[in-house]
């Protein structure tokens, strides 16, 4: 689910374009200032920020200044007197502006241009449609047990655990369960169990009071109470600490929580669903899950299939992600039938994520229309050989090293595009050119010089 952070002071603002946002299919996160942004930043990276320019703390343009910021789109609204901050923005890396009064046609374009690039589906959209289930994409055998399973416990309020390997879609299959369900028209939070420091984890899911910290400068609504009535998603639970895990099972047990710093009791009205990559029954063996917690959460356990045992799924998923690229790039590139062939073979470890990735990588490394077994990696290339363009590592040779041999490889093959590069790498254009910065303090000549000045340098190193 594309990630979406709203920065306004005007708390109406706010909650207007939280709930457009949720109704778009996004997961959303709300700051009033350019403190509470840069917070919000370091929990979550956004896929899109909205921001306001005139903000208390600062202007809405010092978000450009943060590192976390580099992927995503940004969006300033301003009102009518403030176009020429707008236009600035633009300079400093801004995708476009919205001038207040907000006109929606043009909101939900740019919504919709985010859900599209993030593989969702834009608004209006039918829930179900052959090969596709809410988010969820796949016509196999295991995909469409796993679609009635979900169509099962959805309309119900019983609490679901969501089991399965990294890129296997939990998050999606959890969101289909909220759409089914008479809550959809409430708030669905997804909350990264394991993302969250074990210091701030307690406050974030339940809230604090004023003064009940250090830093603690005004009340906070911690998830649980932003999810009322709607649907909270607890991801990689088995990571969430065991004094946390036993408050949670009082409040799956009694529907009440404390904030921070309070004694007062809040009562809540949510649907869990939780979801884990471990096995959840090795997870309480291992001391990372309490038992009484696994079944007050497994009372309908899921388990999603991963992408090697979804047989012509692999394919069906590799074309959908090319296709896409094809219509936001306006190519017409497609695999080659040994390339298709070898995409099928493979196992997969990382899953959907996975894949999705890879096509975007021998996308942009493609030189012509068809992407043939040399833009494939050699795990992937059925006969096991490096592929052209592969970088071979010694054995014994440093991870620094390493990153300089693939950094500078993939600079080439990209012919020196740095933005194309970073991309390819799925780093930061800010980490990459610290890095290229480094190297050419280093001594090491940058693909595109002289290649003999490049081996003097590596000589000397």
């Amino acid at each position: 689910m594309p990630h979406l952070l709203i920065v306004d002071d005007d708390d109406a603002i706010r909650e207007t374009l939280a709930e457009i946002g949720r109704e778009s299919g996004f997961s959303v996160a709300l700051a009033a200032s350019v403190r509470d942004a840069l917070i919000q930043l370091e929990r979550q990276a956004p896929d899109l920020v909205l921001t306001d320019v005139r903000l208390p703390g600062g202007s809405g343009m010092d978000i450009f200044k943060n590192v976390a910021i580099s992927s995503a789109e940004v969006v300033v609204m301003t009102g009518h007197g403030s176009v020429d901050s707008a236009v600035q923005a633009l300079r400093l890396g801004a995708t476009d502006y919205l001038v207040k009064p907000i006109c929606m046609e043009r909101l939900n374009e740019i919504l919709g241009r985010i859900l599209t690039a993030a593989g969702g589906d834009a608004p209006g959209t039918p829930f179900e449609e052959p090969g596709r289930f809410g988010k969820l994409y796949g016509k196999s055998e295991r995909m469409l047990e796993l679609y009635r399973q979900i169509g099962r416990v959805a309309p119900t309020n019983v609490t679901t655990l969501l089991i399965g390997e990294s890129g296997t879609g939990k998050e999606l299959a959890a969101h289909a369960i909220h759409e089914l369900s008479p809550r959809r028209q409430r708030p669905f939070i997804a909350v990264n169990c394991g993302a969250i420091s074990p210091n701030l984890i307690e406050s974030e899911m339940f809230g604090h009071e004023r003064g009940s910290f250090t830093g603690a400068d005004r009340q906070h609504k911690g998830y649980f109470e932003r999810a009322d009535g709607g649907t909270l998603f607890l991801d990689e639970v088995t990571e969430m600490p065991l004094d946390l895990q036993v408050k949670l099972l009082r409040v799956l047990e009694t529907g009440q929580f404390m904030r921070v710093g309070t004694n007062r009791e809040i009562a809540c009205d949510i649907r869990i669903v939780a979801a884990t990559n471990r096995n959840p029954e090795q997870a309480v063996q291992d001391g990372k899950l309490r038992e009484d917690l696994y079944y007050r959460l497994s009372v309908f356990p899921v388990e999603l299939p991963p992408l090697r045992e979804r047989g012509s799924d692999i394919l069906f998923l590799a074309q959908r992600f090319l296709q896409a690229l094809n219509q936001e790039s306006g190519k017409t590139k497609d695999f080659s039938p040994e390339a298709g062939a070898a995409l099928a073979q493979y196992e997969w470890p990382g899953n959907v994520r996975e894949l999705k990735n890879f096509v975007r990588r021998a996308f942009i490394m493609a030189d012509g229309d068809t992407l043939d077994l040399d833009m494939l990696a050699p795990h992937v290339s059925p006969s096991g050989e490096a592929a052209s363009g592969q970088v071979s590592v010694p054995v014994g040779e440093t991870l620094a090293e390493a990153d300089r041999r693939l950094i500078l490889a993939t600079l080439e093959r990209c012919n020196g595009v740095k933005k194309q590069t970073a991309a390819v790498l799925g780093i930061s254009p800010k980490t990459l050119y610290n890095r290229l910065e480094e190297y050419a303090a280093a001594g090491y000549v940058l693909p595109g010089e002289d290649p003999q000045a490049e081996n003097a340098s590596r000589g000397s190193a």
